[in-house]
This record gives C-alpha cells, sequence and structure tokens, in this order.
C-alpha cells in the first residue's frame, strides 16, 4: 500500500511514458524520481519508513547499465545525508557495487556517501559508524577511492574522494603520500574547481 500511495504523489503521466511494464513497485518509484530535492526525499522517506526495502533499493543501484540505478543512488545518497545509520548493516554489499557503477550520475552520490562515512569515522568520531566501518571496508574504500581518483571523473567525484583519502590517511600512514602525488601530478591539468579542492588538501598535507 506505502508504495502504491507514493506513486500516486508523482505526475502519473511520467511515470506511464517512463516505466516499462515488467518493472517492480520499487523499480517504478525509483524510475519516477527526478533531481528535485522534492522527489530525492520522497524516496529517501520511503526507505527509512520501511528499511526492509534498503536492499531492493541496492540491487536496483547494482544495475549499472540502466538509468534507473543513477535514480536510485541519488535517493540512496539523499537517505544517508538525512540517517545513514540505515545503510550500516548494507556497507558490504554497497562496498561491493561502487567499485562497478561507472555512470557519472551515479559515481557521484557514491563518493559523496563516502565521504559523509569517512567525516563521520574520522572528524565526528561517532561511535556507531567506527563500529559498523570495519578494518577492511576501510581498506576496501581507500581502494575505490583511488581508482575514482585516477579515472577519468567528473570532479565531484574527485573533490569528494580527496576529502575521504585524506582522513583515511590519518589512520594508514601510506595513503598521504601516494596522496600528494597524485594531486601535485595532476593539478596543472585540472579545472579551476579540482585545483581548489587539491590546494586545500596539499595545505594540510605539507603541515
Amino acid at each position: 500500500m506505502y508504495l502504491g500511495l507514493l506513486l500516486a504523489n508523482f505526475e502519473t503521466s511520467y511515470i506511464h511514458h517512463y516505466i516499462p511494464t515488467h518493472m517492480t513497485p520499487l523499480n517504478e518509484v525509483v524510475s519516477a524520481i527526478d533531481h528535485s530535492r522534492e522527489k530525492r526525499a520522497q524516496l529517501a522517506n520511503l526507505i527509512v519508513s520501511n528499511p526492509k526495502l534498503l536492499p531492493d533499493l541496492l540491487e536496483i543501484c547494482a544495475l549499472v547499465d540502466e538509468e534507473v540505478s543513477c535514480r536510485a543512488a541519488w535517493g540512496l545518497e539523499y537517505m544517508c545525508k538525512t540517517n545513514i545509520n540505515e545503510i550500516l548493516p548494507y556497507l558490504d554489499q554497497l562496498l561491493t557495487i561502487m567499485p562497478k557503477v561507472y555512470k557519472h550520475p551515479a559515481v557521484r552520490p557514491m563518493a559523496k556517501i563516502v565521504e559523509l562515512l569517512m567525516i563521520l569515522y574520522y572528524q565526528k568520531k561517532d561511535a556507531v559508524i567506527q563500529q559498523s566501518v570495519t578494518h577492511l571496508h576501510r581498506e576496501k574504500i581507500t581502494e575505490i577511492g583511488f581508482d575514482w581518483l585516477i579515472t577519468d571523473q567528473k570532479v565531484a567525484v574527485k573533490a569528494y574522494t580527496m576529502t575521504s583519502l585524506y582522513l583515511l590517511g590519518t589512520e594508514f600512514d601510506w595513503i598521504h603520500a601516494e596522496l600528494k602525488t597524485l594531486l601535485e601530478n595532476n593539478y596543472s591539468t585540472g579545472s579551476a574547481a579540482y585545483k581548489a579542492r587539491s590546494r586545500m588538501i596539499l595545505k594540510k598535507l605539507n603541515k
């Protein structure tokens, strides 16, 4: 019933135009999401109210070749911004999906979720986050982060990742040396936004 009620809040003409007939109800909700704050909030609130749907949302995120994966990632990011603890039981699944995501509209929210987790873990020292994000998780996040930093990603992904790797480097000493080398080597060819974040991180690394 709750899926039906939520679907009723979306524009019916948009849903019928966009959604293939084989899709499940959650697919329909996700496919009706656009980048507006209101639509992303509706999906996030649905998942928070019905946590049993989160594995299904992650399965949609894993459909990396399809546009619906990007829309699911938008909703997942919004949920993590408002209630990140909901994702903690599913970190293994999330970190398995992340390296496979390649469309920028999906990679960007994934990189933001990682940044949120790392800020809470290292800066805020959130006890729940620190208990849930294991050493293995942090190693995997490091691997994913360097991959995002050295591949052809948009500047937002790289900016979020610089922050995440810098924070990880406060625990794993080797990361800072590698991060500094990468930022210095790529600085001259980076965009203005890339250079701005690089300067901020390099300033911290050079202290």
